[in-house]
């Protein structure tokens, strides 16, 4: 086969494994309706969270910490993914945290042979306890809003998953704490095949940070927002 050939069936292939990334112009206000409602509302694990049918999201400003613990520095990728936040989220005050301040989103960097010790005693302090999924976050939540979120990402089990925990485990981190098999053009699917923070997902999280939108409301509460909600917040992400 010719060299030119064999480049243009690796592009080819290279192009077919990548999901596409849809415009934001593409989605529907009933789309975007349904994803913020089965996102928003339940929790993959429910035992971790305050209401799992009450909006949950921070209302004081957050603040990041990252705790590389894996062989692998990926505190750069880290940091770069946290850094594009508050440009792609309206209402979203995010950044690192200064040395000197405390910060209520945490996030564990490990490598898979440590990945149980680090839940047992970083996120839940019970050398007992479960720790389900490839990667997880856990949302202490309350009426006022989240008060605080500590995620454990694996580092060393591939890029895709590296990514995929990365991106989704902090956007669950944020409010959004359900999947929906459903979601094809979401990160909030675990049978889909996107590592980055899809249009699709930016425009639920701008709807979530809508100030409209408050901690402690249930569905029946947002029903009648979401509308003009969706249709602003999808003016927003281009």
């Amino acid at each position: 086969m010719p060299l030119s050939t064999a480049l243009l069936l690796l592009v080819a292939t290279l192009m077919a494994a990548a999901p596409a990334q849809a415009s934001p112009e593409s989605f529907t206000s009933e789309e975007l309706i349904e994803g913020f409602n089965n996102t928003v509302f339940g929790l993959e694990y429910r035992a971790w969270s305050w209401q799992p049918y009450l909006v949950k999201k921070y209302v004081e400003p957050v603040r990041f910490r990252v705790h590389n613990l894996a062989q692998r520095n990926r505190t750069p990728a880290v940091e770069a993914f946290i850094a594009e936040l508050p440009r792609k989220v309206a209402g979203l005050d995010a950044r690192l945290a200064r040395p000197d301040e405390p910060a209520n989103f945490n996030i564990y960097v490990v490598d898979r042979k440590d990945y149980l010790a680090v839940v047992r005693r970083e996120i839940y302090g019970d050398q007992s306890a479960d720790a389900p999924g490839r990667c997880l976050v856990r949302v202490e939540s309350g009426r006022r809003g989240i008060t605080g979120s500590s995620a454990v990402i694996v580092s060393d089990e591939g890029e895709f998953l590296f990514r995929r925990c990365l991106v989704e485990e902090i956007l669950q981190g944020l409010g959004p704490m359900n999947d929906d098999p459903a979601l094809m053009h979401s990160v909030f699917n675990d049978t889909s095949r996107h590592s980055r923070f899809t249009a699709f997902d930016q425009i639920l999280i701008n709807m979530l940070y809508d100030p409209r939108i408050r901690p402690g409301m249930d569905r029946t509460e947002v029903e009648p927002l979401l509308p003009l909600i969706a249709r602003d917040a999808k003016h927003r992400v281009r």
